[in-house]
This record gives C-alpha cells, structure tokens and sequence, in this order.
C-alpha cells in the first residue's frame, strides 16, 4: 500500500513553503495556499516512522465537507479540492489563537477539574461535576498557538488585554466558534454521534474573519458515541470514542510516550494498514458515505503535481 510521506515541489508563483507534523502548505503568489495532506500520523508529538495509507484522503475530506456545510455561518479559506489529498484556498493571516470549545468534561479538562481546578480560561465550572458531564451549556477554552512546545491555555480577557487578538475580532470568532460547533452537533447527530469537544483556527484576509485549517476531523475532535452514552455515564464507565486516540494507547501498549529512553515501537506494514482501515471506519461515521480510496496510483506525489499545475493554470 502506498502512502505519501513526504513532499518537495515547487509550483508555478510559489513564494514559500511550511511543513507541519502532517501536512505541507505551499504558498503561492500573495494570494493562494495549497495544502497537501500526507500520510504522516503523529502522537505524543512525534511523527511515527511510517506513513498510513489514506489517511491525508480521510482528513482533507473530512474537513473539505465540514467547510462547504459551513459557508452559511462564516467565510472560510477553501477555494478546491484538486486532489482527494489537497485544498487549494486563501492564504489569510492567521490569529495566534486556537478555539477550543467543549461541550462535556473529559480530557485535559477533566483531568484539571479533578485535581481541584474550577475555573479553566477564566470560564467558571460548576461545583459537583463528573467526568464526561455535559456543560450547561459548551465552553470556550482558548490557547495561544506556540511555535515550539505546547500551547497554553489563556482566557479571552488576557487575549484582549495583549493585544493578541482586538476585541472586534475576538468577539466576532467567539460567535463563529458557536455557531460551528452547533452545526458540527447537529450533523453529528445525525450519524448517531456526540461531538464531544473541538478545535477552530481563524484568520483575517481583507478586513474579515475566515475559518481556515481543518475543521471537525477526528484529529482536530472528539465524538462519543450517542447510544449508550447516558448509561455509561451513569455508571462512570468509560464512553466508546470515535477519534485517533486508539493510535495513541498501541503506542503506550508498546511502552512509548515520547519520554526520555523510551524507543519508538516498530509500525509493520500490517499495523499501518491496520491504522489505514480505522481511519477509513471514521470517515464512515463521522460523513455517513462510504469512502472511495483514491485510484490506484505508484507514484501519489506526481499525481497531485499534475493537478494542482493543472488548478494553478486556470487561475
């Protein structure tokens, strides 16, 4: 099975080039930036030694659904998909700020909530919660976006005060963070899924706030699953997830959390493909259609040159 890992190219107008842990972004003119989905996977911020057939498909998809359900609520960057593994959109100026709304106690929130902490990004949580409660209503816990390390949580006051972001602005991605989530609720539902708690990115292109990134993907997401969960709940029993995090409990299976000492299990070509049909199985449940695996081709990285030259001509 083939899976793309890595990506050098040099479009016509290209300007510059950003590689994240799993996609790369190339920017072209002053206007445009194509974003390549690879196959890379990372956890516990490592990228895994080997690449995962589909799964750029799986996210660029994913997230290209997400962004057309979502023109009615707020502008985004997303102009084409060319490619099954490519968006072509707006380059726009990111905010230094990621959106984290939530809308049940679980995670890294929980894990606060339990060792005594009530108030997260200056929002105030009830006393008496459990984990895996809902909110009375969801919460927006924002983070500044690091270059290196992780990022850290600050709350909107501190966000104005710093000028990180103007109060117009933060206010008008506070009502979109809402929105979305609210449509990534009600689609969710509709699969017999809860999404559960997820992240949003924005930026600014003449004088308007656009969503860009990835939008409600299992990498950038939670989601429980609806049936059973209130009984779950009830009885503090673990909820069944639709997300990647069963990647990172093979890697801790396998003694590696990216501590010091610790060494990188081996990925077979069995488990990669293995992870490949997971990622296949989100697809399905988050969108609800079948996925078509893209055509069978030796060499991915000239099949999407050829199609973004042939996107980029059109321009």
């Amino acid at each position: 099975m083939k899976a793309l890992i890595k990506t050098d190219y040099n479009f016509p107008g290209q300007t510059g080039v950003y590689r994240g842990k799993t996609r790369d972004c190339y920017f072209i003119g002053d206007d445009l930036m194509v974003m390549i989905a690879s196959d890379r996977i990372s956890a516990f911020d490592v990228v895994l030694p080997k690449g995962i057939p589909f799964k750029g498909q799986v996210l660029n998809q994913i997230a290209a659904k997400f962004l057309d359900a979502t023109t009615d609520i707020c502008p985004n960057w997303k102009l084409a998909c060319p490619d099954p593994q490519v968006t072509i959109g707006y380059k726009c100026e990111g905010f230094r700020v990621e959106m984290i709304i939530r809308g049940i106690l679980t995670g890294s929130a929980w894990r606060d909530y339990k060792n005594g902490c009530r108030e997260i990004c200056g929002v105030k949580l009830p006393e008496g919660m459990r984990e895996n409660e809902r909110f009375p209503e969801p919460i927006i816990t924002p983070t500044t976006k690091a270059d290196e390390g992780h990022d850290l949580n600050i709350s909107k006051e501190e966000i104005i005060a710093q000028g990180i972001v103007s109060k117009e602005d933060y206010e008008v991605m506070e009502d979109y963070t809402r929105k979305l989530f609210a449509r990534g609720q009600e689609i969710a539902a509709k699969q017999g899924l809860i999404l559960v708690d997820t992240k949003y990115e924005f930026g600014k292109r003449d004088g308007k706030v656009y969503l860009i990134d990835e939008v409600h993907t299992p990498d950038s997401s939670r989601y429980f699953y609806a049936e059973g969960y209130e009984e779950k709940f009830a009885k503090g029993e673990p909820q069944k997830q639709l997300s990647k995090e069963f990647v990172r409990q093979w890697l801790i299976d396998h003694n590696f959390m990216n501590q010091p000492g610790q060494t990188m299990p081996e990925i077979t070509d069995e488990y990669a493909e293995s992870v490949s049909d997971r990622y296949i199985e989100l697809y399905e449940g988050i969108i609800g259609e079948k996925f078509n695996k893209s055509e069978a081709c030796d060499d991915i990285a000239a099949r999407i040159e050829k199609r973004v030259n042939d996107y980029l001509a059109t321009r």
